[in-house]
């Protein structure tokens, strides 16, 4: 039997909204659309447009692709947005004129797009960035009082929408992100806030492939960052070192891996787990970044990932993007140590915390290619997952 899109969006609903404990007519009311229209797209009977499908998610607490299921394509309607997303940044210093909202206002905005950012729900930031950054380039050349705040949430932003630019593969506009917040950084006068950019900016060394030049630069920054004297300090000055011990691996350099990497660890043992100037660190985000070491690094080490697996698994406090990024890492590890249906179990796993970050994820398409030439192309749920993430 064919399925039908509209009862599985329908069906995805009902399933969520009563997972979240709520009626029918209170889903209604927190959407803003009409109770008849609740009981038609539950049943099937209708499908939800775009603005209404976005209305379902946010009164859900969900990024639409969950209400779309497997199916959906989210994917297309990322890329449709992103040159909306190229013109906000075009004329960064040069701002068209317009509407500012009043900075506790801009402060909610920007903290809601950063809680998207960190939950991997990359639709949602495509489709609200452009006008929020245009909004905060009009906010820093209106007022020179507010420049120090504004330029902090300018960082923020203009993270977010690299988030997109990166994940969905358009290289150059995350390049050119990552040096606007470079260069708005400063105005904010906030040396963890320079850290936090030099952790970022290691997107452009990785895409590259320029690993030893991303090392240096990160190594440059942990010796510019605030001493580890209190707990964002330690945040940002482990954030780096869990970085640095990533891209050594990618590197071969095993030893500075080794390094950095227990740096992490006795900064992460000092602070509680916690998302700090936008970026998840803590003992549970260091351990997920040990596993990459190991991934990266290969060979002998691919062992310990395969035994942090085995004995553990990120809480469910973590943000859905890392802990889809542990389960991708240790797929890789699993698939590489033979353990084929283990790695397509994890890869089901990463695609349940953070779909859209799946889906967008380089391994996890050569992954899932991989594992239909050794195993049976025809088996049809392999086959399905490899078409949702476009891995055929």
């Amino acid at each position: 039997m064919v399925p039908d899109p509209m009862r599985d969006v329908g069906r995805n609903i009902a399933a969520l909204r009563r997972m979240a404990n709520m009626t029918q007519l209170e889903l209604a009311a927190a959407a803003g659309v009409s109770y008849a229209m609740v009981r038609a797209v539950e049943r099937g009977a209708r499908h939800p447009s775009d603005d209404v499908l976005d209305a379902f998610a946010g009164a859900l607490g969900v990024d639409p692709s969950r209400l779309l299921g497997h199916r959906g394509r989210t994917d297309s309607r990322v890329h449709d947005m992103v040159p909306r997303l190229s013109k906000a940044i075009a004329a960064y210093d040069l701002p068209e004129d317009g509407p500012v909202r009043p900075l506790h206002e801009l402060r909610g905005a920007v903290a809601e797009l950063v809680n998207w950012r960190v939950g991997a729900q990359y639709l949602r930031i495509a489709r609200t960035a452009p006008l929020l950054l245009e909004e905060l380039s009009r906010a820093l050349v209106m007022d020179q009082r507010e420049e120090t705040e504004v330029a902090r949430l300018l960082v923020s932003a203009y993270r977010a929408a690299d988030a997109v630019a990166y994940k969905f593969g358009h290289r150059d506009l995350s390049a050119r992100l990552v040096e606007l917040m470079r260069w708005v950084a400063p105005m904010a006068v906030d040396p963890l806030l320079d850290a936090i950019v030099a952790y970022v900016r290691t997107e452009t060394f990785f895409a590259a492939r320029a690993h030893g030049p991303g090392l240096r630069a990160l190594e440059q920054a942990v010796d510019a960052a605030p001493a580890p004297d209190d707990v964002p300090s330690k945040a940002a000055r482990g954030s780096l070192h869990m970085r640095a011990a990533v891209i050594s691996g990618r590197a071969g350099h095993a030893d500075a891996a080794v390094a950095h990497l227990a740096e992490a660890h006795r900064l992460g043992d000092e602070v509680p787990e916690g998302v700090y100037q936008g970026t998840a660190f803590g003992p549970s985000s260091v351990r997920i970044h040990e596993v990459s070491v190991a991934v990266s690094l290969g060979d002998t080490h691919l062992r310990r990932a395969l035994d942090i697996a085995h004995e553990w698994t990120p809480p469910r406090d973590i943000p859905a993007e890392r802990r889809s990024g542990f389960c991708i890492e240790v797929a890789r590890a699993q698939l590489w140590a033979g353990l084929r249906d283990d790695a397509f179990e994890s890869l089901k796993e990463a695609r349940r915390f953070a779909p859209q970050h799946t889906r967008e994820h380089p391994w996890v398409r050569e992954d899932v290619a991989t594992l239909r030439r050794l195993k049976r192309a025809d088996r049809e749920d392999l086959s399905n997952f490899a078409d949702w993430c476009h891995a055929v």
